[in-house]
């Protein structure tokens, strides 16, 4: 083939990225069973799909797609808390992240709520795995969980009185003197 045989040629159609095909039948079932109005800030970073939503909902939808047949998301890999303490009554916020084993699709679902009032549906009832994950969030985040068969601590003691994850604190101690830009040459 020479080049101007080359040129005329017509291009190849572009296949559809697989990952977008799953993200949008993903979307198109979470607008159908939920409605469009419940998911804002829906973007796909690296490929996943996340989605943001209200603790009021979280329960709710996350029953829906375990108990979902078609896509079958029987398996919460991740829940996590988040602090944004800049964010003005979206201080804190849990992560979930679901995994469909038989479809091999991922979802992340977040919530956002104020700090004074941390409190979120548990889901021990859907996933024995949330478990021992809402206790960590409770431990390091404050978070409460409404319905958890044992909300204590579970990585730090019983009689601490503050939750080391949310960025109350100060990074580094102010009165270090050995920090002083002299020792540093600046």
């Amino acid at each position: 083939m020479n080049p101007q045989e080359s040129a005329a040629a017509p291009e190849a159609p572009v296949a559809e990225d697989p990952i977008k095909a799953q993200n949008a039948q993903v979307l198109a079932l979470l607008h159908r069973l939920f409605g469009e109005a419940t998911f804002t800030d829906v973007h796909e970073p690296y490929g996943l799909l996340t989605a943001t939503t209200t603790r009021e909902k979280i329960h709710e939808i996350i029953a829906g797609l375990q108990q979902d047949q078609e896509l079958k998301f029987h398996f919460l890999t991740t829940m996590c808390g988040i602090n944004y303490p800049e964010n003005s009554g979206k201080e804190l916020g849990m992560i979930y992240h679901l995994h469909s084993m038989t479809k091999n699709i991922r979802l992340r679902l977040k919530i956002f709520f104020p700090i004074a009032d941390p409190v979120v549906p548990t889901l021990t009832d859907l996933y024995n795995t949330a478990n021992w994950m809402e206790r960590e969030a409770y431990d390091f985040f404050g978070v409460i969980f409404t319905g958890h068969p044992n909300l204590i601590r579970i990585l730090n003691v019983e009689d601490m009185d503050y939750h080391p994850m949310r960025r109350e604190y100060p990074v580094e101690d102010g009165t270090r003197e050995d920090k002083t830009d002299l020792f540093f040459g600046r």
